[in-house]
């Protein structure tokens, strides 16, 4: 893929991501540093999506994540870019990557996509 193909892929991934008020979206390591305090300081589930703009699985799973926020109001959704967060995501393998949260403490972890399996974590930890 050029550069140019990328930076598409990219600018096309981030118009998906951001008309869903239900995802919360880490721009930078920074923003995900202070979101992941928030997670680990609260009582409330939570689940981290992380993803890239280049990893067309991860651009098919997008909209059902953001979709099923809306269904599981209970739980805190996040999606952090490991290209747009690479100190804060640099243990993470594979792409998309689920992680959840209860109580503050990492409970499961989910690889790889599909709307079914991760509708199931999410009732799961809801």
């Amino acid at each position: 893929m050029s550069k140019q193909e990328s930076e598409g892929a990219n600018i096309d991934f981030e118009s998906k991501s951001n008309h869903n008020g239900n995802v919360k979206i880490a721009p930078n390591d920074q923003s995900f540093l202070t979101i992941l305090d928030d997670i680990k300081s609260s009582k409330s589930p939570a689940v981290i999506n992380y993803g890239a703009s280049w990893c067309g699985v991860c651009s098919q799973i997008l909209p059902a994540f953001q979709k099923l926020s809306k269904n599981f109001s209970k739980l805190k959704f996040v999606y952090a870019d490991i290209d747009e967060c690479p100190e804060t995501t640099r243990h993470i393998r594979y792409t998309p990557t689920f992680q959840f949260y209860r109580d503050g403490e990492k409970v499961d972890e989910m690889y790889g996509a599909g709307e079914e399996r991760l509708h199931d974590r999410l009732w799961l930890h809801s």
